[in-house]
């Protein structure tokens, strides 16, 4: 038995593992593309390549900024009013005993209004975060598949989910935005006498393709962040069936999330926007999530 559940556990380490790395290694090349897409832009409307140097800072800076007030943001998008102990003990006792065993500090607590069930969580840092539900999923789960969820939604927190994810979205942002800029002044601007006519090609290709692949890149960040925090949830309640069954469950309910949108759609443990979408191949590849049959899978493998 004791060789048993040590192979479980090292699998679970296995897969944190893998999935930081290859996190990170996503975010690295993202960072990578849009200083090479601000370089190539700018460069080709015959501007100096400091300028698009400068700009690429100053986008990196801004999305470091910008995380500080993205959790007040999705919060008050999402409906969601903040709770204390005595209005659900129940709930809070569950992430209180969650956040002990993590060694992290207590999230604050909210509840969205929706019977629809599902969960997220947000926050600059441990010291920051802030986990919400839904009503649905409170009275849908049961204590052990809560726990699972809860504990899921604060690996996310303890993993810097939330802040890597803030990012990544600043990030395609910017790529868009400095698409639409080029564009306009492609069409609307005097300085393009000395454009070399091959890098200009380059740049317009670079313009339209960039944001439909930045897009891809925080599809492909945000389901590996979720295979992490199923694997990293599950090492804090050392029991999979839980989160699975609650997977299982959060799933069957074909209610979208009323006050979700597709930008915050990546926050939540499952994709909030049921029923809407691509079909097909394209629905993994355009999805904020992976697969759930997969992920079920992947925890009952545990």
């Amino acid at each position: 038995m004791t060789n048993f559940l040590a192979k479980i556990f090292m699998n679970i380490y296995s897969t944190i593992s893998q999935n930081i790395w290859k996190t990170y290694l996503i975010l690295f090349f993202f960072v990578l593309f849009a200083g090479t897409l601000a370089y190539v832009l700018t460069k080709s409307l015959g501007y100096e390549p400091s300028v698009g140097i400068v700009i690429f800072i100053f986008a990196l800076i801004y999305s470091f900024v910008s995380y500080f007030y993205s959790d007040k943001m999705v919060l008050a998008t999402t409906g969601a009013k903040e709770i204390h102990k005595a209005q659900n003990p129940e709930f809070y006792r569950i992430v209180e005993n969650l956040a002990l065993g993590e060694g992290m500090p207590i999230p604050r607590l909210y509840v969205i209004q929706d019977p629809s069930a599902n969960a997220f969580a947000t926050g600059r840092d441990p010291k920051h975060a802030a986990v919400a539900v839904t009503t649905g999923i409170l009275e849908r789960l049961n204590r052990a598949e809560l726990e699972g969820v809860l504990a899921h939604e604060l690996s996310h927190v303890k993993n810097y989910d939330t802040r890597v994810l803030a990012i990544t979205a600043v990030l395609v942002g910017f790529i868009s935005l400095l698409s639409d800029l080029f564009f306009r002044h492609l069409l609307w601007g005097e300085n393009r006498k000395n454009n070399n006519i091959f890098l200009l090609a380059i740049a317009i290709g670079l313009a339209i393709l960039a944001p439909i692949i930045a897009s891809l890149i925080q599809l492909a960040i945000s389901r590996k962040r979720e295979y992490l925090a199923d694997a990293s949830g599950v090492l804090l309640t050392r029991y999979p069936e839980g989160l699975a069954s609650a997977l299982e469950k959060i799933s069957s309910d074909p209610r979208p999330l009323k006050t979700a949108t597709s930008a915050t759609a990546h926050l939540f443990i499952i994709n909030p926007l049921k029923g809407k979408g691509f079909s097909g191949w394209l629905t993994h590849v355009f999805s904020t999530h992976p697969p759930i049959e997969e992920r079920i899978k992947i925890l009952r493998s545990m």
